[in-house]
């Protein structure tokens, strides 16, 4: 069985890469048990990190067909399309993110319509398809409103997903991720980076920026769990998706007051210490537009599952992050 992940460079993309090789098979289109045998990392920049014969980096552009069509060669038969410009980036450069995250999506479905067997294609979209006036807990079944260049062009993304799918000529599923906290690495022009930035560096001993105030509150998954949930919505029968395909995952409601004080408990006054507060109304703008919390009935349904707790997820960073 071959298997792309577009992004695949990146830090959700090289865990997936190796959970699936980890797990040695996955289930196809026609609901079959293969055997895993080669994981193709389509990204910008070649995937690093990972020393297994079955996996196979390309770099290129996920914008150019022809890139594409190279990296989604005729015997795929699974996609994880993880590529995208992240949400302040999108907002900030029009044109990029429509490049990417609309326009490259669209040359891979078109790629995947294409071949002889249609494909599985798991699509990552956002809660940010959702914003303005919501109700405190947003139900399944709530409308599409996004208030960003970020959740419009994933917004476009799930309907293209759903259309394909609706002809035949793929089996697509859209999962609507929470906020991914904590990773690792540096900062990026994600808005909503700041939720891994303040606690993954004041655990590092560096002081953190929080450009929000401490009562924002955010929908947060861990990254074990994103990686758990990509997997169970690849293998979901497709029989199985009676409420349509596009999956709110599910997750935690955390204030980032609250997230400044699970990381006390768990590091100590000193780490908690490290975090000031400074206002960027550029991010808040956009965070503000975020729904907070979530009914996501049709992911548990399905078998997904959030974190325990807050407190769990900064010990899990802690666990997979700093002491390994």
């Amino acid at each position: 069985m071959r298997v792309v992940i577009t992004g695949g460079a990146g830090f959700l993309g090289r865990r997936l890469a190796r959970a699936i090789v980890e797990r040695g098979h996955l289930r196809d289109a026609t609901g079959a048990q293969r055997e895993v045998s080669e994981v193709v990392l389509a990204d910008v920049a070649a995937a690093e990190g990972l020393d297994d014969p079955r996996v196979r980096p390309m770099a290129g552009d996920v914008a150019d067909p022809a890139f594409v069509a190279a990296a989604i060669g005729g015997d795929t038969d699974s996609v994880f399309h993880l590529a995208a410009v992240v949400s302040g980036e999108a907002e900030a450069n029009f044109d990029l993110g429509w490049r990417v995250n609309v326009d490259a999506t669209r040359h891979l479905l078109e790629r995947c319509r294409a071949l002889a067997r249609p494909p599985k294609v798991v699509f990552t979209s956002s809660v940010a398809v959702f914003g303005g006036a919501l109700p405190d807990v947003v139900p399944d079944n709530q409308a599409l409103t996004p208030q960003s260049s970020y959740g419009a062009q994933k917004a476009v993304g799930e309907l293209l997903v759903h259309d394909y799918t609706r002809k035949g000529f793929l089996d697509g599923r859209s999962l609507r991720l929470p906020t991914v906290s904590v990773r690792p690495g540096k900062p990026n022009k994600a808005a909503s980076s700041f939720a891994s930035g303040i606690l993954r560096e004041p655990l590092a001993g560096v002081e953190a920026t929080c450009p929000v105030p401490a009562e924002t509150r955010m929908w947060l998954l861990s990254p074990r769990l994103v990686i758990e949930n990509l997997l169970l919505g690849h293998e979901t029968p497709a029989a199985t998706l009676t409420q349509g395909r596009s999956v709110n995952v599910p997750g935690i409601s955390v204030t980032v007051g609250g997230m400044v004080d699970a990381l006390r408990r768990v590091a100590g006054d000193a780490a908690a210490a490290r975090v000031r507060f400074a206002p960027d109304p550029a991010i808040e703008r956009i965070v503000r537009t975020w729904p907070r919390d979530f009914d996501p009935a049709y992911g548990r349904s399905l078998g997904m599952r959030a974190d325990a707790d807050f407190d769990a997820i900064v010990r899990q960073y802690v666990d997979d992050e700093l002491r390994r």
